[in-house]
């Protein structure tokens, strides 16, 4: 390994070289790289809301679809506008009320009752795309229908919402970035002993955060909150890799005089240290790829990969970075902030007892908070209200009585009765809005000549029937979800092949897959990570320590959002948990690596404990801080609540994980010493100093 590492520093030239033109092909990657932004293409293939959508596409060739509200407009200046956005590139069809090509007063009044608002100023459109809920045709065409129809015309779709999540994160990103850099650098200004070194320290992590932005090519594309986040998880979790290198490369300066010779063991020492860190931080990530929505794998493969990149470009390019401007270093030297160490260690040495009580009782409203904390599911929620898709949805509650609405896929062969029948079973079930299909339109007042091949072509294909169902309820709603499970038995009983598609399903798949999902990462990453810690440490007992405390910590967490009244974004609740593990359990790791060193040595479990808590205090609290300035930014200004309210989760994380390491972690050590001993490989004999 030293050997390895003195090649690194006699060519560090070179790999400074190789490290900027790498800077290419990652930028050539990354733009290669396609950022999907539906979260509904995440979910499993083989459910049948998601085979509903194939089928809609390939009998109908009808991918996303949608409801476009025209305010305050004429039927003559409606139908001008459908029209025309009939002619927009991926528009496949277009469907109003004057396609029917029959007086509206022949009409059902429950057809008409559709098509125009309660006042009756308004009429909507429903409009459908020849390509999938989030292609780039679909939110290129969406783009030119609104530009088409301006500023009277509002789109309900789970697309509009897609491009309006779309240009707000593309205008957001580039803030993450700078607001995470800036606060992080700060920190580290405060607490590190040079003004130069956090820069140098900002680069090293940028050019791996590039390399694995640019190495995203090879799974061609990544979920555009994989891509919000990636850049400022990759900074806050890696940083302490650099950190750490930067100690050891001071502690090997005051034993060697020559500062390349310094650095070649600064390496060795860190690639032991920070491989094995590093690999509980990886499993935190890889566990989320265990998740049947397989957003958790988009966002654990890009995480686990730039953790690791970050760990090589740490051993590599920061070396010949501190190296080359050792000189600048040292001119930029100042004094660091420093915690009153001797202070805090006497306080919780002595009272450790009084803390072990306390840690016990925070478990009471840790765990009541964290089992009643509230979720939220629906798209737009945690979306401004300024955009055009959250107000055509509100315009679609307050002036329509519609909240979701669900496509019926039926077999072509089920026979006009039936199908009637069905349609009119559905219409009695509380809180359905209206039950439509062809069928319901033909009659004797109606015969089936009279209705345009066009439309016919529409809502019938050679194998299925499309029909449509509104409803009151609010999608992601318990009601709704209820509703979706009645209107599927019904739907079942004409046609056992049948199938309920669109938002209102989408999302109730989503909602049970994500329960599920929950126990399964949890499960895994603490398995991993005890596994982990049990192999580094070589003990039995003190894996579980670290993970109970950094669990009670990740519960806390949880737990404050139902006490401040808070409602989460799904994403956030289902993956906080494993990142703060991966993350912060580090912190745990550090401490108690050198309480069992120093147990080892002879020391006595005072002393050791008084040693591991006093040496660890600077770079769990460094570390820490990084870790929240590199989130709490985003998690401030982000207008996209998938996005921020998981940033503000880690940055709240990361404070009260350090604060239950420092306090509650040397409690442990305190009241199980004899036990860790006897579970402890090499520390057996220790018990009786």
């Amino acid at each position: 390994m030293l050997r390895f590492a003195k090649a690194i520093v006699k060519c560090r030239i070179p790999i400074l070289i190789l490290s900027v033109l790498l800077l290419i092909p990652s930028a050539m990657g990354f733009f290669a790289t396609r950022i999907n932004y539906d979260i509904f293409s995440y979910l499993p293939s083989d459910i049948e809301t998601m085979q509903g959508q194939e089928i809609l596409l390939d009998e109908f060739g009808k991918g996303a679809y949608g409801i476009f509200v025209c305010d305050d407009m004429t039927d003559k200046q409606v139908n001008d506008l459908r029209d025309k956005i009939s002619e927009v590139d991926h528009v496949a069809d277009v469907l109003g009320l004057s396609d029917l090509s029959i007086p509206k007063e022949m009409l059902p009044s429950e057809v008409t009752d559709i098509f125009y608002s309660k006042d009756g100023n308004g009429q909507i459109l429903f409009l459908f795309f020849d390509s999938g809920t989030s292609a780039d045709e679909t939110l290129d065409a969406l783009e030119e229908v609104r530009t088409v129809a301006g500023e009277q015309c509002f789109l309900s779709s789970i697309s509009a919402i897609v491009e309006d999540t779309k240009l707000l994160l593309e205008s957001e990103m580039p803030i993450y970035i700078v607001i995470a850099s800036v606060l992080t650098c700060i920190v580290m200004m405060i607490c590190l002993d040079s003004f130069l070194v956090p820069i140098l320290f900002l680069f090293d992590i940028g050019l791996a955060i590039i390399y694995n932005l640019g190495s995203n090519i090879i799974q061609g594309e990544i979920s555009f909150i994989t891509m919000a986040l990636v850049a400022v998880l990759q900074l806050g979790v890696t940083m302490d890799y650099s950190i750490f290198l930067y100690s050891s490369y001071n502690e090997q300066k005051k034993l060697r005089s020559d500062k390349k010779e310094a650095m070649a063991h600064a390496i060795t020492a860190t690639i032991v240290s920070v491989t094995a860190s590093s690999l509980t931080t990886v499993a935190g990530f890889v566990a989320l790829c265990f998740m049947t929505f397989t957003l958790g794998m988009d966002l654990g493969i890009v995480m686990a990969k730039g953790v690791i990149l970050g760990v090589i470009s740490c051993v590599t390019i920061l070396p010949a970075l501190l190296l080359t401007f050792d000189g600048a270093i040292e001119k930029t030297h100042h004094k660091p902030l420093r915690v009153p160490v001797r202070t805090f260690t006497n306080f919780v040495v002595k009272h450790y007892r009084l803390l072990a009580l306390l840690m016990v009782l925070l478990w009471i409203p840790a765990l009541i908070g964290s089992n009643n904390m509230e979720v939220y599911y629906k798209l737009d929620k945690g979306l401004p209200a300024y955009l055009n898709s959250v107000q055509a949805n509100e315009m679609m509650d307050s002036e329509y009585g519609m909240n979701s609405v669900s496509m019926l896929l039926v077999d072509s062969d089920l026979s006009r009765k039936d199908t009637k029948a069905m349609l009119a079973e559905m219409k009695e079930v509380e809180g359905v809005s209206s039950a439509l299909g062809l069928d319901s339109i033909i009659g004797p007042t109606i015969p089936e000549e009279f209705i345009p091949s066009e439309v016919k072509e529409m809502l019938e294909s050679d194998n299925w029937k499309m029909l449509v169902v509104t409803s009151e309820y609010q999608t992601a709603s318990d009601e709704v979800n209820e509703l979706c499970d009645k209107l599927n038995t019904i739907l079942k009983s004409y046609d056992p092949t049948g199938m309920v598609v669109g938002e209102a399903a989408c999302t109730k798949d989503l909602i049970e897959i994500c329960d599920h999902d929950f126990q399964v990462v949890s499960l895994v990453s603490i398995g991993a990570i005890f596994v982990l810690i049990l192999i580094s440490l070589k003990s039995g007992l003190l894996p579980a320590l670290l993970v109970i405390v950094i669990e009670l910590a990740i519960y806390l967490n949880t737990g404050c959002a139902f006490f401040t009244g808070t409602t989460l974004p799904f994403i956030a609740s289902v993956t906080i948990g494993t990142i703060q593990l991966g993350a912060t359990v580090d912190y745990a790791i550090l401490m108690t690596t050198r309480y069992k060193t120093e147990r080892m040595n002879g020391k006595g479990k005072e002393e050791a404990v008084r040693i591991a808590l006093s040496t660890s205090i600077h770079s769990i609290i460094t570390s820490a801080l990084c870790f929240f300035a590199a989130t709490i930014g985003v998690g401030a200004i982000s207008n996209v609540d998938l996005i921020g309210a998981l940033c503000l989760l880690l940055a709240r994380g990361a404070i009260i994980s350090m604060c239950i390491v420092l306090l509650f972690l040397p409690t442990m050590y305190m009241l199980f010493d004899k036990l860790i001993c006897k579970t402890t490989g090499g520390m057996r004999g220790m018990a009786k100093v």
